[in-house]
């Protein structure tokens, strides 16, 4: 009977390991929106949907929907490459905080709407392709390490995005940590402004340049077998042009903040992030104070209340 009992225990203790410490999949992605160091092993495939639903203005209504379809490839264990196709939904009214009119979100600034009317526009944005190079290995070297590029290139588009990558897991990999620099620099073709002067470059049709950097790190926590939830911090920080060293081009500053939780099994994924906008740290630099400052929060065009994104895909 003793015996018994100590092999019951035994066999307890043997599942109760097994849920809470099985390994994870390699290129899991734990996160909506910051990225870690594990890739897709060699010559392996993974097709992966997200959908990110942007809404909020503070004031009128705003709702974007962005899509995009992507397919991943293991060159080698260190290299991974993808490709994305990109569209998007909007519809917003009056949604601007500064004089209520009706401001379409950054992607559409090319569109014309009406200073009071509705918006409601889809349209394909552009194709993306993605390199991840992993340099070092969290599981081997006690921190993962990796390098981002993303080119894409659409009808009204160019953009050219790169990331540092930085990962550390602890409690035998259960506890995950991951810090992300991004740059990003994005080209917008854009319609003349008629109350410009002739001879600013915003009078005639023009190709608009801006430039992002943005700051994030996130933590997730393994529960359960194949459940693990976590946290998102991010801070956007925008400048008109190509010199983030110059003060003076300084545009907007907004802080997200929030949950995530992720679920995978041998052959399938799903992550789902939902971020608020922190009432505190925004800024808008190109306007007269408060600018688009409403609340706390920053809703200039790239800028929005809530942010949610659930990403789901399929190995082979």
């Amino acid at each position: 009977m003793r015996a018994a009992r100590k092999y019951a225990s035994a066999g307890v203790l043997a599942v109760m390991l097994a849920f809470t410490a099985s390994p994870a999949i390699a290129d899991e992605p734990l996160f909506g929106f910051v990225y870690t160091t594990d890739l897709l092993p060699k010559d392996k495939f993974e097709v992966e949907q997200w959908l990110t639903w942007r809404a909020g203005k503070g004031v009128g209504t705003f709702n974007v929907l962005e899509v995009r379809h992507e397919f991943e490839y293991g060159l080698s264990d260190a290299l991974q490459v993808s490709g994305y196709i990109n569209w998007e939904w909007a519809g917003a009214r009056n949604n601007n905080v500064i004089d209520g009119s009706t401001l379409p979100p950054e992607t559409f600034a090319n569109v014309e709407v009406p200073p009071s009317g509705d918006f409601n526009v889809t349209k394909f944005t552009g194709i993306s392709g993605e390199a991840i190079y992993r340099i070092l290995s969290p599981y081997i070297d006690g921190i993962g390490l990796a390098l981002y590029v993303e080119p894409t290139i659409g009808p009204q588009l160019r953009e050219l995005e790169s990331r540092i990558i930085l990962q550390k897991n602890f409690l035998d990999d259960r506890l995950v940590f991951a810090f992300n620099v991004t740059h990003a620099m994005e080209w917008r073709y854009l319609h003349g402004d008629p109350g410009a002067l002739p001879t600013d470059e915003e009078f005639l049709d023009h190709w608009d340049k801006e430039t992002d950097i943005n700051f994030a790190i996130a933590g997730s926590y393994r529960f359960a077998s194949n459940w693990s939830a976590g946290l998102e911090v991010t801070n956007e920080r925008e400048w008109a042009g190509f010199d983030p060293f110059n003060s003076s081009m300084r545009t907007n500053v907004g802080y997200y903040f929030g949950p995530s939780l992720h679920y995978a099994d041998e052959h399938m994924f799903a992550t789902l992030t939902v971020l608020e906008q922190m009432p505190w740290g925004a800024k808008d630099y190109a306007n007269p104070a408060p600018g688009f400052v409403f609340g706390g929060r920053n809703y200039a065009d790239d800028f929005e209340r809530f942010r949610a994104r659930l990403k789901f895909g399929y190995y082979f």
